[in-house]
């Protein structure tokens, strides 16, 4: 690792399932939203829904992007998303790879 990283985070979504991971995925890096998606198929979830506790297959998207992207990219994925109150939470990225992160730098907008 190289240099201490500054305004980046990863973002993750979970969705229904890998097809609207897919069409999400392509969408906020069309748009330049985030840099890189990587899609997790499989994923067993298990939380608190409406009173119960509720079990269910999805997928789950590990975005990378800007800190300034995020209202925006929380936005459409709002608008793209099946889900009511999908999750999307943002962790910092401390540090990274230079080269990979002018990368993504070069990839989002500014």
């Amino acid at each position: 690792m190289d240099g201490l990283a500054g305004g980046w985070i990863i973002v993750f979504i979970t969705v229904s399932n890998t097809e609207e991971g897919i069409r999400i995925a392509r969408t906020i890096v069309g748009e330049k939203l985030a840099a890189c998606v990587n899609i997790v198929d499989n994923v067993r979830s298990i939380y608190w829904w409406e009173g119960r506790v509720e079990e269910s297959d999805e997928a789950i998207l590990i975005v990378k992007t800007r800190v300034e992207l995020f209202n925006k990219l929380v936005e459409r994925v709002r608008e793209l998303h099946s889900y009511s109150v999908p999750e999307i939470i943002a962790l910092p990225i401390l540090t990274g790879y230079r080269e990979y992160m002018d990368w993504l730098d070069s990839s989002v907008s500014k």
